[in-house]
């Protein structure tokens, strides 16, 4: 099980490492699309949609790394000043009952649109935009399926922790 735990937070390493350089990517393109309006009067809506899709890309295939790093938002009111059991207690629970579910519901409900989106090769948002929405939505089970599996390894980590005690 720890074998799996450890392939699972690997593979969200190297998807991190693979789209990290889109942060800097998207910081130059919507530069060069400001540039580009306001010095030389040019706009171009693919490039702005080329933005949305880096921040959506980066933002929704990131965030099983965030979730193992445990750098994701947390409402830490009483989290923060409970012991370290109730700590492993409260994140078991939210683990089993909340996230895995969340994302198992998230992926089963968002499917059909996906499927249907690839099946016409869903065009662009905007006229002149990047014909690729299909790519887009696909963003969706693939942050589920990322999300689920990390919260897999970090629940597999948090059982076998209980174990030791």
């Amino acid at each position: 099980m720890r074998a799996m735990a450890n392939a699972i937070d690997q593979m969200n390493r190297a998807v991190a490492s693979a789209i990290r350089w889109l942060a800097l990517i998207m910081v130059l393109v919507q530069f060069c699309i400001v540039i580009g309006r306001y010095v030389f009067g040019f706009n171009s809506i693919a490039a702005q949609e080329s933005v949305l899709y880096m921040h959506a890309t980066l933002f929704m295939l990131g965030a099983g790394f965030t979730l193992l790093v445990d750098k994701h938002v947390r409402v830490d009111v009483f989290y923060a000043k409970a012991s370290a059991a109730a700590q492993r207690r409260i994140d078991i629970f939210g683990h089993v009952f909340l996230l895995i579910p969340s994302m198992v519901a998230l992926l089963s409900w968002s499917w059909p649109s996906v499927r249907n989106s690839w099946k016409i090769l869903e065009g662009p948002i905007s006229v002149g935009g990047i014909e690729a929405v299909f790519l887009l939505k696909s963003l969706i089970p693939a942050f589920c399926i990322l999300i689920l599996l990390q919260s897999l390894s970090l629940l597999v980590r948090l059982l076998l922790e209980g174990d030791k005690s």
